[in-house]
């Protein structure tokens, strides 16, 4: 028992002997580890387009107890930099400095990333900063109509055309996407629903080729859509190259009208076929009273052939590796005898439509609902949710595509459009003035390859 103090006190005893003169210190120093100090441990990057770079964040990394260099590297897609202006996948610090460093993400594919930047010295542990990005695919922009104002009367017109400069190569575009954005002018828009498009002009023939089909909202925009109604036109892609000429068109008969802007997206990757042409075998689409009479017009319930002929004969090329029909129809008029449910033709009436090839049935055109209840576009006014026969108020008219199955090249084939059977009285639905029923309608031949090819050759 008499140990355990002795020991305490021969400790103590040691201690105050080392002591030495009044000008030394009874502090302990501690050896300094070597570090590596970064701001931040993950940087994530938005959405970047393949083959270019996103902007670029700062990352201060400090050093400290190293006698050696700091190697910091990226990982693939990453990039690295001093001054902001030039990148690499790698670079070096002295030791015991403070550096801020610059790291943006350069995607090479259309692919999730995630990866890191590496700070390793041989002294100090590494350090690792996690980076993560999104590889989305290339795509170049252009803008054409901005703002433009539809109207009826006051100065304005229904219809507006304009050269646009859009991309010059198309060998690498996979893909072209249009987007029509429509807003009110001060003071309201049009309340009602109506027949409106976008056209391109042949410059061989001056002739407007309709690329596609909308119909307005009940007195609102569309701008709950992040960019406006989208549609594909990349069969028009053979069109859609250089300075084009482009027209838009609305059927509004009140003063309000709409403002209108529209943009493309040229998406760049790997093309199904090198070359693509595309011929209009039927358009009667210049408004929707323009359209072909359903079931007679005007009391008479023959069609008039030599104004509404509907059966060409279509003639094609060689090398041919992919053709289709693009059509685009919508019914309009209130016209009677209604069906059973009460739906009057041809804006309500269910129908199915028939392309004949060689006086057989080919394709078949269902115009049934399409859903308007569901459409985004919801704070409407009017008469929008009820389904219409193949379309929607505030919405882009289907594009139906009818692809051939077998080899067309060095052919000639007999095409009709046929409507369902349905014979109209003229005795109207009350309340509206026009007792005809009309189908406004537009269809194209495309024809694809990757060899030169001829467009298809249409005839009576």
């Amino acid at each position: 028992m008499i140990k355990k103090p002795f020991i305490i006190f021969s400790f103590m005893f040691l201690i105050l002997s080392c002591g030495g003169d009044e000008s030394s210190t009874n502090e302990v120093v501690l050896p300094q580890n070597p570090t590596i100090i970064s701001d931040k441990t993950s940087i994530s990057f938005d959405d970047t387009m393949v083959s270019k770079s996103s902007s670029s964040s700062s990352i201060l990394i400090e050093s400290k107890n190293v006698d050696s260099s700091l190697n910091i590297s990226s990982s693939d897609g990453f990039e690295i930099s001093f001054n902001n202006l030039d990148f690499s996948n790698s670079l070096t610090i002295e030791g015991n400095q403070s550096k801020t460093v610059y790291v943006r993400f350069s995607p090479s594919k259309i692919q999730t990333y995630n990866g890191n930047i590496n700070i390793q010295n041989s002294q100090a542990s590494d350090v690792k900063i996690n980076l993560s990005g999104e590889g989305i695919q290339l795509k170049y922009n252009y803008k054409t109509f901005s703002k433009k104002r539809l109207a009826w009367g006051s100065g304005f017109s229904q219809g507006a055309s304009q050269n646009f400069d859009l991309h010059n190569d198309n060998s690498n575009i996979e893909s072209i996407k249009m987007y029509i954005r429509l807003e009110c002018p001060s003071g309201g828009c049009d309340p009602w629903d109506r027949f409106a498009n976008i056209l391109v002009k042949d410059t061989d023939t001056n002739q407007w080729f309709e690329m596609a089909r909308h119909i307005t909202p009940y007195g609102v925009g569309n701008s709950v859509l992040d960019r406006g109604l989208e549609v594909d036109v990349t069969d028009f892609k053979s069109m859609l190259t250089g300075n084009v000429e482009l027209k838009t068109y609305a059927e509004t008969w009140v003063a309000s009208g709409w403002v209108i802007s529209l943009e493309f997206d040229y998406l760049a990757g790997e093309t199904d076929y090198k070359y693509y042409q595309i011929t209009p075998v039927i358009q009667f689409n210049r408004n929707s009273l323009s359209g072909v009479p359903y079931g007679g017009e005007n009391g008479n319930t023959q069609l008039d052939e030599t104004k509404f002929d509907l059966k060409k004969s279509i003639s094609f090329g060689a090398n041919i590796k992919s053709a289709h029909f693009r059509t685009i129809i919508s019914g309009w008029g209130h016209a009677t005898p209604a069906d059973s449910d009460g739906r009057a033709c041809a804006e309500w009436c269910f129908r199915t439509h028939k392309i004949k090839i060689d006086n057989a049935n080919k394709f078949s055109h269902y115009m049934g609902p399409i859903g308007c209840g569901s459409n985004p576009i919801s704070n409407q006014g009017g008469n929008w949710a009820p389904d219409r026969a193949g379309w929607c108020p505030g919405m882009i008219v289907p594009v139906r595509l009818d692809k051939f199955d077998s080899d067309m090249s060095n052919s000639t084939i007999n095409f009709e459009y046929y409507f369902q059977p349905w014979t109209n009285n003229f005795a109207g639905t009350p309340g509206y003035n026009n007792k005809n029923a009309y189908n406004a309608i537009s269809t194209f031949i495309v024809l694809k390859s990757d060899q030169q090819i001829d467009a298809a050759t249409i005839s009576d």
